[in-house]
Formats: C-alpha cells, structure tokens, sequence
C-alpha cells in the first residue's frame, strides 16, 4: 500500500471524529468585528494551540497584536526539503440575522452532506483541513515529506489591520519556499481551481465644493456652477464610451496576459450569457478586445461605487446644490501601484477640474495586486493534485476581488502564494446559512496531502 492509499485509509477511519472535532471549533462564536467576542477570540487561539500540541508541532505560540492574537507552530526536521507556510484565519463573520439561520449558527448541523455552521466555509473548515492533513501524514508515515509553518491569525475578516507589521517583524520566522492558503474556492461543483493572482485596490473620494451654501437656480442659475455638474463633468472624464480608463499613464505598467493564459481561460468555456442572465442585463460592457474573464481577472478597472449631493426627496427643490462628491475604486493588476495609481487619479480631476469648484481628494483602501506566475512549478504541482483526486482537468483563475493580506505576504516575505481552496461559491459565507460541502472536505484532505508530496519533489 502506497503513502497516500494509507493516508486516504485514515481519512476514511476517521472521518466521523475529525467531524465531530470540527464541530467542536466551529462552536467557538470567533467574531472579530465585535468587542464582546473578545473573549472567544482568545478561547479560538487557544484552541488551535492545543490542536497544534496534539500534533506534536514545536514552537508553538499566540502572540497577542493590538488587536487579535496571531498563532503559530512548526515542524522542520525534513532535511534538505522546501517549507511551506500555512496560512488561514479562525475569525468568523457576524451572524445576523439571525432569524434566515435554519439552524444555529453556533451549533453545527449535517444536513444533505453539508456542514451548516457560521465559519464551516471560512475559513474554519479549510483551517481545520489543513490540521488533519498533517495528522494522517504523522498517523502513517510517521514523519512529513516537507517542513511547514503555520501562522493563523484572528482579524482577517476586518482586514488583516496588524498582520502585515506582525510578518514584518517576524520575517525571518517565517520565511519559507511558499505560502499556501485555502480560503478561496472551486471553479465550481466538481471543478477544482487553483487562483494564481488578485486584483490589488485603490479607493479615493472626491469632494466638489462651489458656493458657500445652496442657491435658488432661478436666482443663481445660469450664472453660478452647479457642483453636481462640475462633479458629473469629472466622472465622464475618467472612461470612454467603451469603458477604456482616460487617467494618462493607468495602463502603462500593466502586464499584458500571456498567450498560455488567454488559452486557459478559453479552455474554461466559460459561458457569458450566464452572467447576463445571472445579473439581469441585456449585454456586457467593457473594454475592447477582451472577454469578460479577461476583464474581471486580470485588467484594471475604475468604477464609481458612489454619489451624493444635492435634494434627493420626495418632489422637487430647485436649487444650484453647493457641494457634490464620489466614492471611487479602482481594481489594479499586477505591476500597478496604488500610491502611483491615486497620485494619477489625482492628477486627472486637476486636469479636469471645471471652473467655479474646489475639490477635495480622501485617499481610502489601497492595495496591491499579486500574481504568482501561471506555469511556476508550485501553481503547476497544485493543479496536478487537484487532477489526481477530481479527475477531472484543473483550472488556473485569477480572481477580481482583492485579499490585501495575499499582496502584503508576496510583498514582504518575496515568496510564491498558492491558493489551493475547497469552497464554492453558493456556500452562503458572510450569510446566513453559511456550510461547507462535505464532498470537497473529504477530497480536500487528499488533495493537500498529495500535494505535500509534489512539493517534496521538487527543487528547493
């Protein structure tokens, strides 16, 4: 019997108790954004330690930030072999409210095959895999095919606020061959997929202010400008008719996609009347020469997420309102920074300014784009697990969204990330009736553990 007919043997064994452990961690109400949690915070933190010594990992440690505890553990007696970093997050979202639950959202429930519970999807459930992963290896082999790290941290659901000093500070701890993260998701049901870059992220407001106060626009009108319309005037500056961005210089540092990953998304036969169906819309829009995959994953965008000024009750107020404004993000791709990208946006609305306004720009969430490259023998050895388990060909996707935790790990530890996730996109996470189906946990766990030993193989 092979390493991994062994392991998956184990996993058949003790698949009953590994559930039952799970539910014990999903209990936890773990909610990060809410200060009477604070406490089960802390009980979470613990819990991965004690499931850490359980383990036998060394180095074993919560440090506590300035606002969640970060923990960790290690086990690096594989000579000669590549270390992977674990990284998750045993924060959950808020439940509310509380009333769609079918089921407490505490108190974890099987239903159809699927694992009903608050953080059973994310990320608790792919937390608590990788756990398990590394217990069958022990349990069968007695020793892992590489060394690995694990850092698990308590805030990702509020953005990550002090991980980044905390990998800054401990750079050296963690440095390793590569970063595996699983808190992303399939293609689809059946379909695995291996996301290999992010869209990073830059969001600015811009404020207009004209006249000291509103005027009467039978009085002032004509005469006076209208901050709406100055702000207006702006906005239709930034795109053309076919959504090309007009900021001089945006896509100057944009990489061009590769003709490997063109044929890779067109192998997906991805079907774009789906998404007219899905969203309600009669045809796509965006730029030129691109398909909508293309557009969502790997171009820039420039959207404006939203506007105010002026009376917007019931009837009418014919009033020259005096102040207007816009919240705007862009999503960036990799080789565009955002400080770079605001300093253009910047530049721009000067540009454009029209006459009778001051304008005010806020800068807001920034982050960078990442890309670990598509054939990177990391990415390639993810897919080939993937196929082993599904049997079926694996994805490469990018994903539009942005994590800033990912680009600020490949920023400061300069290591490839690997995004192996096991959820699906109806899974309901951040919702009510958040599970995890159960299929993809047990494939999951032999997904990595295979991959544990593609990584084995290759060169350090």
């Amino acid at each position: 019997m092979t390493n991994l007919q062994q392991i998956d043997a184990y996993f058949a064994e003790h698949r009953e108790a590994h559930l039952n452990e799970l539910k014990e961690f999903l209990q936890i109400p773990s909610i990060s954004s809410l200060s009477e949690h604070k406490e089960d915070i802390q009980h979470a933190a613990q819990w991965l330690a004690n499931a850490f010594e359980k383990l036998n990992l060394e180095n074993i440690s919560i440090t506590q930030t300035a606002g969640h505890p970060v923990v960790y553990a290690d086990w690096l007696h594989a000579e000669g072999k590549p270390t992977v970093l674990f990284y998750g997050h045993y924060d959950v979202q808020p439940v509310d409210p509380l009333n769609l639950w079918e089921s407490e959202p505490f108190n974890p429930t099987i239903r159809d095959n699927k694992l009903f519970a608050r953080g059973a999807s994310d990320d608790k459930g792919q937390v608590f895999m990788h756990l398990k992963m590394i217990e069958a290896l022990f349990a069968t082999t007695g020793t892992l095919p590489v060394n690995v790290k694990f850092i698990y941290e308590g805030e990702e659901e509020i953005g990550s606020p002090h991980l980044p000093s905390f990998v800054e500070e401990y750079k050296e701890k963690l440095a390793s061959d590569l970063i595996l993260i699983s808190d992303t998701g399939l293609y689809g049901p059946g379909k695995p997929a291996v996301c290999y870059g992010l869209r990073g992220l830059a969001g600015i407001q811009i404020d207009v202010r004209g006249a000291k106060g509103d005027l009467h626009s039978g009085l002032y009108g004509g005469g006076v400008q209208n901050a709406i319309h100055a702000l207006a005037e702006i906005l239709a500056s930034f795109r053309d008719e076919h959504g090309t961005i007009q900021v001089e210089g945006f896509y100057d540092n944009v990489l061009p996609l590769t003709e490997e990953e063109r044929e890779a998304y067109r192998a997906l036969g991805f079907d774009e009347e789906s998404v007219k169906q899905e969203v309600g819309v009669k045809e796509l829009f965006g730029e030129q020469g691109f398909t909508y995959l293309e557009r969502t994953w790997a171009r820039p965008t420039l959207e404006v997420n939203g506007v105010f000024g002026g009376f917007s009750g019931e009837g009418i107020k014919t009033v020259l309102p005096a102040e207007a404004g816009a919240k705007i993000t862009c999503r960036l791709v990799p080789n565009q920074e955002p400080d770079e990208i605001v300093a253009l946006l910047k530049a721009h609305v000067e540009k454009h300014k029209p006459a009778g306004v001051e304008i005010n720009i806020s800068e807001f969430d920034k982050g960078p784009a990442f890309l670990t490259p598509f054939d990177h023998p990391f990415i390639q050895a993810a897919g080939r697990s993937y196929e082993k388990v599904y049997r079926v060909p694996t994805a490469y996707t990018r994903g539009g969204g942005s994590i800033p935790i990912v680009a600020a790990f490949d920023e400061i530890l300069e290591i490839p990330v690997v995004l192996m996730g096991f959820g699906l996109s109806s899974e309901n996470f951040h919702a009510p009736n958040e599970h995890f189906h159960l299929e993809n946990f047990d494939k999951g766990l032999r997904v990595l553990s295979d991959y544990l030993y593609e990584v084995s193989e290759l060169q350090k």
